[in-house]
């Protein structure tokens, strides 16, 4: 595959104002999956501020300042237990929930006189000796990781300590977070017409941003004002805003800082809304390196346009994985993480993209395309992350018929892709950033990118 240097513009299509809503059919129906799948007597969803995608997947309701608690039971009952501020929230659940208060999930210091005991809350619902509990929390070990893979691992020890207790030495109490977040047949890994048309709109504004700080980024400015020119305008973010730049080692995951950016500096930036991350990262500066080129910024981009050529139907994690090694054959770097991976309202689930995994890329799977290179001289960085759904013949047609402005800026992104980078996708793939793949490793260069000749 040979990588060359072009003039190509990126492609900024308008993009929808208004997030596509997920219809309340569709909640319930995932809730009435999970508990059937789950075979238990109750199954209990933890979430909080830094973990509330599950809980958010399953009602459309997020802890903003606290923890919740989803408990689906006998008889389809379905209770969410909140805090004292989430019961101002409660409105933004997506289907008909019994709200409980349980001022255990408040934060401290606040009012707790009506309801002070979790463990009172628990059982008020009925879960009592004898019973099977399931657990979902934000994931789960897998194997290798400890001899007792079925005890809930990532949720508070309070609360399974708890249930433990309500469900006495008859009972059982075990993690059932694969359910959801496994890589191959998780819930969240198979998405519908909605789910992606969501994840689409977080897609093209997550990008989008991202165009505008690379396109608008140059020396003497700093980095809070680099990030100013993203137009954020409070789209809910799966991750803090990422800027930095200098000569020395680039930390990409750190937040911007008043410091000045000059000529010749590396710099990386990521925008990540719920559903989508879009990253770019390069040099700032006007005239290609040609050992930078030659040594880092072509291989790179053999690897993404492999990934992205790579990527279809019935593909395994493995046959992609050593499908971007491979291209990588000769470089002095490798993928710091998975070449890829499983995105949703949290910006990592899981990924089938694995050494040795036989999960295959299969129909609704939402995806980035994340190639981190490393090592990387100081002062040196590159990266290329945008977003994807997979779809088959009867998805596509569903999103066609559903969300036909959408579908026909998709159809112009894979055209775009063919004709402008040189890289064909095959049916199924279905870019959702604005400009997927459009790679200027030099900041001030224009819209010189990188193609497949």
């Amino acid at each position: 595959m040979n990588i060359i240097l072009r003039e190509v513009e990126a492609l900024e299509l308008e993009i929808g104002p208004t997030c596509p809503d997920v219809a309340a059919t569709e909640y319930d129906r995932r809730l009435t999956e999970l508990y059937a799948a789950a075979g238990v007597d109750w199954v209990i969803v933890y979430g909080d501020r830094e973990h509330a995608a599950n809980l958010v997947f399953l009602t459309n309701f997020d802890p903003r300042f606290e923890e919740a608690i989803l408990a689906l039971g006998p008889a389809g009952r379905r209770v969410l237990m909140v805090g004292n501020e989430g019961l101002g929230y409660i409105s933004q659940a997506a289907l008909p929930l019994d709200i409980m208060l349980a001022q255990s999930l408040s934060l401290m210091g606040q009012p707790r006189d009506q309801a002070p005991r979790l463990i009172d809350m628990l059982a008020s619902l009925g879960i009592g000796s004898g019973m099977q509990i399931g657990v979902v929390g934000w994931k789960y070990l897998e194997a290798g990781e400890d001899d007792d893979l079925a005890t809930p691992a990532f949720v508070p020890a309070l609360l399974v300590d708890l249930l433990r207790r309500l469900a006495g030495p008859t009972g059982i109490v075990r993690d059932v977070t694969a359910l959801l977040m496994h890589p191959g047949h998780g819930m969240k890994a198979r998405n519908g017409a909605a789910q992606i048309a969501q994840y689409a709109w977080a897609a093209e504004r997550a990008s989008m941003a991202v165009l505008r700080i690379v396109e608008g980024a140059c020396p003497e400015m700093t980095e809070y004002e680099a990030v100013g020119l993203m137009g954020y305008q409070g789209e809910p973010l799966s991750c803090h805003v990422m800027l930095s730049g200098g000569r020395g080692p680039i930390v990409g995951l750190r937040s911007p800082s008043a410091r000045f950016l000059a000529e010749g500096d590396g710099v990386t930036t990521a925008v990540g809304y719920r559903g989508s991350l879009c990253c770019r990262a390069g040099l700032l500066q006007s005239t290609p390196d040609a050992a930078f080129v030659s040594s880092y910024v072509i291989p790179y981009f053999r690897a993404i346009a492999t990934w992205w050529q790579s990527l279809r139907i019935g593909a395994t994690g493995d046959s992609i994985n050593t499908a971007v090694l491979h291209a990588l054959d000769g470089a002095s770097f490798r993928p710091a993480l998975n070449p890829g991976h499983l995105i949703a309202i949290d910006e990592w689930t899981h990924t089938p993209i694995r050494p040795g995994s036989s999960d295959q890329i299969a129909s609704g799977m939402a995806l980035q395309c994340d190639i981190i290179p490393t090592p990387m001289p100081d002062g040196w960085t590159l990266n290329c992350e945008d977003s994807v759904a997979i779809a088959d013949v009867t998805l596509r047609a569903e999103l066609a018929a559903h969300y036909p402005e959408l579908w026909v800026r998709i159809i112009a992104r894979r055209e775009w892709m063919r004709t402008s980078l040189g890289i064909t996708l095959a049916d199924e793939v279905l870019p959702l950033s604005i400009a997927p793949a459009w790679l200027p490793p030099f900041w001030l260069a224009g819209n010189l990118v990188c193609v497949v000749a």
